[in-house]
């Protein structure tokens, strides 16, 4: 007896959309409004997100490596334990984020805003970060080492047990900011201000 070949249809595998945009590793999606879209757990290697709208945006556990993110918003967004390595952030607007448990090596964010973003636990080794503002960030026990912060506004931060070992924070603005039990072996901190500051190396040259 023969065998019988089964014909059920088999459904193609359609990737999500949002607002246009089609969720897959490079993504052309630069300049759009994705405000409030649902990008979590999903692979979007090397998309162009330049320019566009994700504030509040979810992309938790996602794969955000090399992606540009250049000139976007992101505020409110939540990039909790997202995978980001050489990811572009440039002039990007991250304010009130939550960016926990990041895995960001190597990131290119300079002149980005950071501001009140919650980095705790993030790794930020050998982050391009000059001249990017992180006043009042949460910034506890995260990974800094060999990352360049020169003229980075850091007011108010908190940094306690933060790895900061050989650092670039030359004209930092450090007021009031807390530095309690973070690792500063080999900093620069080079005409960093620091009036305000806990734990600060105020004696460093």
């Amino acid at each position: 007896m023969g065998s019988v070949v089964a014909d059920d249809y088999v459904e193609a595998y359609q990737p999500p959309v949002h607002n246009g945009c089609e969720l897959v590793p490079g993504a052309q999606c630069a300049n759009r409004d994705l405000s409030g879209g649902d990008f979590a757990n999903l692979d979007l290697q090397g998309a162009n997100f330049a320019g566009s709208n994700l504030d509040g945006s979810d992309f938790r556990h996602s794969n955000l490596r090399s992606v540009d993110f250049e000139g976007a918003s992101l505020r409110n967004a939540n990039l909790n334990r997202a995978r980001m390595p050489n990811t572009h952030l440039r002039g990007a607007d991250l304010s009130h984020a939550s960016l926990v448990g990041l895995d960001s090596w190597s990131i290119y964010a300079q002149g980005a805003t950071f501001d009140h973003a919650d980095l705790t636990g993030a790794n930020l080794a050998f982050a391009r970060l000059s001249g990017a503002s992180m006043q009042g960030a949460k910034l506890m026990g995260s990974n800094l080492e060999m990352a360049w912060m020169n003229k980075v506004n850091l007011i108010g931060a908190d940094l306690r047990d933060a790895n900061l070992q050989e650092v670039k924070m030359n004209i930092a603005r450090l007021n009031d900011a807390d530095m309690t039990g973070a690792r500063i072996h080999y900093g620069n901190f080079q005409m960093a201000q620091m009036e305000g500051c806990t734990g600060c190396p105020f004696d460093w040259e």
